[in-house]
């Protein structure tokens, strides 16, 4: 149960940085999503995008700054002036209230759809296996495939399999979402299958941050879009305003490259 504030940001960066070795991937990343609120990060490849959001469940550590998910630092401890990182179970148990999918959809192959999205809530016995099999069927409704609940994902499209991937991160009830990229392994014509998915997750008031190359949806869903370059932010507001009037030269190239 949420015991947080409701106007304590769903995430708060400060001061983020993250290296591999010598190489820099995030230059001190300072930015809010509030609660309901949608998130589009987009950029060219090796901007920094996905890894600021593998950060953000501690799939990633940081090396400089803070990341607070609802109020809580992600994968630290503080005690006094210090933060100590906390043990993989703890960090795990953390996790579980966010919600990731992947550009590829990992599902497991031995399994049908119906037995993907309740494997891990039944891992942690959230409920009995009768309520925990009614509410995976729903969520499978949810995201249109009611009729596809026993099928194994070799007989399922990308797109297909790609929403079961939501269907699974919803069914642990997450109070964030976070995409990277959900639909650049899709063919062309089985994207909008999934846009629309996420579409109606945005109107259902679910926090979402997503990297995509969807400018179309990320000018439709997102409340704020955040142009990421070489590690930085560098341009952030309305996405039809960044999207129409983009004030950085750095940003309007990219544009003049992708819309």
């Amino acid at each position: 149960m949420n015991t947080h504030a409701t106007d304590v940001p769903m995430v708060r960066a400060e001061g983020v940085s993250k290296s591999y070795g010598s190489n820099l991937v995030l230059k001190s990343i300072s930015l809010e999503v509030q609660r309901g609120e949608v998130l589009c990060l987009v950029g060219p490849s090796g901007s920094g995008k996905s890894t600021f959001l593998r950060c953000i469940n501690h799939l990633e550590t940081v090396n400089a700054g803070r990341l607070f998910v609802d109020g809580e630092i992600v994968g630290y401890r503080q005690k006094d002036d210090k933060l100590y990182e906390m043990h993989a179970h703890e960090a795990a148990k953390q996790r579980r209230d966010i919600g990731m999918v992947f550009q590829r959809f990992n599902l497991f192959p031995h399994m049908t759809a119906l037995e993907n999205v309740m494997l891990a809530p039944s891992l942690l016995k959230k409920g009995g296996r009768a309520a925990l099999k009614a509410r995976s069927l729903e969520l499978l409704a949810r995201v249109g495939l009611a009729d596809r609940y026993d099928y194994y994902p070799a007989h399922l499209s990308g797109g297909q399999q790609q929403r079961v991937a939501i269907a699974r991160a919803l069914a642990m009830e997450p109070k964030l979402m976070l995409f990277d990229e959900p639909t650049s392994a899709l063919d062309p014509e089985l994207v909008g299958e999934v846009l629309d998915v996420m579409k109606g997750l945005a109107e259902s008031g679910m926090t979402m941050i997503v990297v995509t190359h969807e400018m179309g949806f990320a000018r439709e869903v997102a409340d704020v879009l955040a142009f990421m370059d070489g590690g930085v932010v560098v341009e952030a507001g309305d996405p039809a305003e960044v999207l129409s009037n983009p004030q950085r030269e750095r940003t309007r190239a990219f544009l003049s490259k992708v819309l």
